[in-house]
């Protein structure tokens, strides 16, 4: 069987390549760069599935209207479609989720489900990264390959998420330790923006929080703002 891995964040290309060594029965190439997707390569290589863990990017409908073409979510679909789905999880209070693997379609995450897995949010953005990429690849990945599994319609009430800017992740007075806490660890890892406070012409930009009674410890970083 041919597989196709695109992603571009380093928890995921480790598991990957792990993947890869592990799976010699199948053929499986990963693509790391926006621009290595391209109709021709696919069409080239000819994969039975592509794999899209934490990829960002644009996937042409040339491409997930000819091949069967998978992504993660992390919420419960229909539940939480949209954009920025571990930060608004956090910010509404939900402390377990599931990672829902979708054919990709026209619509934001509205294709049918292979299969949904559970996932914790505890700890930090880059804790919670690293756990879902463990069951994406060692639980997710092999049994849609090993079970061929025919994805169902999306069944129940849709809610969107509205994807998150920069600006929303400041931190403001009216914040409860909690949740201070919980915006300072759910931007806190490769990619994403830190939460911050502004302070006259600086940025105060916070990571690797620890939330004690009513007390935040945290690193801070202090710049320049960038007009």
């Amino acid at each position: 069987m041919k597989i196709l891995i695109a992603t571009h964040k380093s928890w995921n290309i480790d598991r990957a390549n792990a993947l890869i060594t592990n799976h010699k029965e199948h053929d499986i190439r990963l693509i790391t760069e926006k621009d290595e997707l391209t109709e021709e390569m696919v069409n080239d290589f000819a994969p039975d599935y592509i794999f899209f863990p934490h990829w960002s990017y644009y996937i042409p409908q040339s491409i997930y209207e000819k091949w069967e073409c998978v992504v993660f979510h992390m919420t419960d679909l229909p539940y939480g479609r949209g954009g920025s789905p571990l930060q608004n999880l956090i910010v509404r209070g939900i402390k377990n989720t599931k990672i829902s693997a979708i054919r990709v379609v026209e619509g934001m995450d509205a294709g049918a489900i292979y299969m949904k897995e559970d996932l914790n949010l505890d700890g930090s953005a880059t804790e919670i990264f690293d756990r879902a990429s463990e069951i994406i690849f060692s639980k997710m990945i092999p049994v849609i390959l090993k079970d061929d599994i025919v994805p169902k319609e999306q069944e129940g009430e849709v809610v969107t998420f509205k994807r998150r800017n920069k600006a929303d992740g400041e931190l403001l007075p009216t914040m409860t330790p909690e949740t201070i806490y919980d915006f300072i660890r759910m931007l806190d890892a490769e990619g994403y923006p830190n939460a911050f406070i502004k302070f006259g012409d600086y940025i105060l930009e916070f990571s690797d929080a620890a939330l004690n009674g009513d007390e935040v410890a945290a690193r801070v970083v202090i710049r320049k703002e960038n007009k």
